[in-house]
């Protein structure tokens, strides 16, 4: 896709570029504001907000970058997601220099969590084969930072990222993302070794294994949906006719075993956006939640182990959605 010529960019700052000291000096400035002062040995390392960095990024960008990846906020490539994709033409190594680059590795870390920053920013470098992380990812903003409404977004293999400073209204995370892995090979085993996320759906089939023979009839369907891009996650808007068990039916117990299963979910991202995920899941009432419907695929089941690799939970403004077969595929969608 071709990214817009540089008179259709809204109106920018043509600020200097900014060397790495300075890049450096603010974002450790921003750290302390946020009480970062001090980092004990052994404690993950806590990042400026990923805004701030994304203006720095912005204010540093030349008319030439510009005309490569700045859009007006309403253009439609804000909001499409896809399982492995470019944004835009030139990679970020292609595109950005080093400094740059750096800050579009520390935006990338800021969005995640300090246990799992690391963990990720690995995963998209695995995935991205010989490419790497620069090579291999893209970026694009909507909108300009500091004066109206924006958004940075990183997309590559396995990742769709958002970074929007809550300029989209009622959406978790600025609007669909995208993450995955394949740890060994295109085709994982059935246990999937060394993959970041199988966690979540080992948590999840606990959930199955404490529900009665009547219940798991509900939630044990035939096969899951179809990839197909944005319509992935497109929301039905009503809890009507959705696929599985209601959330609400089941017994306290089984609810708590929901509930860890959501916080495994959100638990690689920043505290904001998992916060603002639950907000809205649970809408004003905070009984959102029992609108949740929990589904497994019993015809995607990698190895027939009884360990279902397919799953997902459905609200009516709200889709999650893991693929494990042939290897891990995450599509989320969460709006008010």
């Amino acid at each position: 896709m071709n990214p817009i010529p540089p008179s259709d960019c809204p109106q920018l700052l043509h600020g200097p570029s900014v060397s790495r000291r300075d890049f450096l000096r603010t974002s450790l400035g921003a750290a302390a504001l946020i009480g970062g002062a001090g980092i004990g040995v052994g404690a993950p390392a806590q990042r400026p907000p990923s805004e701030t960095l994304v203006s720095t990024l912005f204010h540093s960008l030349t008319p030439e970058q510009r005309g490569a990846v700045c859009f007006p906020f309403e253009h439609p490539l804000r909001n499409e997601v896809d399982n492995n994709w470019n944004i835009t033409e030139k990679s970020i190594a292609a595109l950005l220099n080093p400094d740059q680059q750096q800050m579009v590795r520390e935006i990338f870390l800021s969005l995640h969590s300090p246990e799992y920053a690391e963990r990720v920013l690995e995963q998209v470098r695995h995935d991205s084969g010989r490419a790497g992380f620069e090579g291999g990812s893209s970026i694009a903003l909507f909108g300009e930072p500091g004066a109206d409404k924006f958004e940075f977004v990183l997309t590559g293999r396995h990742c769709t990222r958002r970074c929007d400073g809550n300029s989209v209204e009622g959406a978790a995370f600025g609007g669909p993302i995208f993450y995955g892995h394949a740890a060994q090979g295109f085709s994982e085993r059935p246990d999937h070794p060394g993959n970041l996320y199988w966690y979540q759906a080992v948590r999840a089939n606990e959930v199955l294994g404490m529900l009665d023979g009547k219940q798991r009839e509900q939630a044990l369907l035939g096969s899951g949906r179809r990839e197909s891009g944005t319509d992935t996650v497109r929301l039905r808007g009503a809890a009507k006719d959705l696929p599985g068990i209601p959330v609400g039916s089941l017994s306290a117990d089984q609810r708590d075993a929901v509930r860890k299963v959501m916080a495994d979910l959100l638990a690689p991202f920043r505290k904001e956006d998992a916060d603002e995920a639950l907000r809205l899941i649970g809408g004003s009432d905070n009984r959102g939640f029992e609108d949740l419907h929990m589904a497994f695929y019993k015809n995607d089941d990698v190895g027939n182990d009884g360990v279902f690799d397919v799953w997902q939970i459905e609200g009516p403004s709200m889709v999650w959605y893991f693929r494990g077969k042939p290897h891990v595929h995450v599509w989320v969608n969460i709006r008010a």
